[in-house]
């Protein structure tokens, strides 16, 4: 009988104890799931107050303002769906990609940028755009230009879109869109991609892109250390964690004010 009694003792101990872990890994989820929303909360406000006391005075300012509009309605919307930290995590990025482009229509306009933004590595690694060129694919002309102007009133903060690199830059027109919206690229991209960037540093070739390939992953590839290049992967994933998303090493309210609103 006193062995029963020993026996339901310990059962009810680790009862408790387990549910007393479990509560706790709740509260702590909990918890981090409402930092991680208020965190996204942060920088969708920032760029709200950002698009909302620019006007811009060129094409190029403002159609760069109102990609960052563009940025900041979806990742409004993410955020009244936000219901993991990953989630809240992508919130930040796209609210951080709005940032991006109200810094660039203020470069347009001849105003101070403000601070650097933190490096995105899919957008480091899919290059930049660093001498102008003008070409025609198909009878029809385009522009590239690393400097906003008449001619590329269209800004493309750099990065992958439906799994291929595309440069950092001012375009004559947004010819990435198209593979936005469709999630795929259409049979004439990489004539165009190879046209516009053949032989520019740091800019994959068009085999290489049309592989998916940034210039640095292209390199590894041909000295044979193919390896490397599923730490593709990772660097998206840490700009979504806490050097980037989290903002703390960032700077959190230091953004908006450095920007004079």
């Amino acid at each position: 009988m006193v062995e029963l009694i020993v026996i339901v003792a310990l059962l009810l101990v680790v009862v408790a104890v387990g549910m007393t872990f479990a509560r706790n890994q709740a509260n702590a989820k909990q918890a981090r799931l409402d930092n991680a929303k208020a965190e996204a909360r942060r920088w969708v406000e920032r760029l709200g107050g950002q698009v909302m006391n620019l006007t811009g005075t060129d094409e190029a300012s403002s159609q760069a303002l109102a990609d960052a509009s563009e940025r900041y309605t979806a990742a409004g919307s993410q955020m009244e769906q936000a219901t993991t930290e990953e989630q809240c995590r992508l919130v930040t990025k796209t609210a951080m990609e709005g940032l991006y482009y109200v810094r660039a229509a203020r470069t347009a306009m001849g105003l101070d940028p403000g601070p650097e933004l933190p490096v995105d590595p899919e957008q480091e690694r899919a290059g930049k755009v660093t001498e102008s060129r003008r070409v025609t694919v198909e009878g029809h002309d385009y522009e590239a230009s690393p400097s906003p102007g008449s001619g590329t009133p269209h800004y493309y903060p750099g990065g992958r879109v439906a799994g291929r690199p595309v440069p950092q830059g001012w375009y004559s027109e947004p010819w990435w869109k198209p593979a936005l919206v469709a999630g795929a690229w259409g049979l004439g991209s990489m004539m165009l991609f190879s046209a516009m960037f053949s032989g520019m540093y740091g800019i994959p070739d068009a085999a290489a892109w049309e592989q998916g390939y940034d210039a640095g992953q292209q390199d590894a590839m041909e000295s044979g250390d193919g390896g490397d290049g599923g730490d593709m992967g990772d660097g998206g994933g840490d700009m979504g964690g806490g050097d980037f998303g989290g903002g703390g090493d960032f700077g959190g309210g230091d953004f908006g004010g450095d920007f004079g609103f």
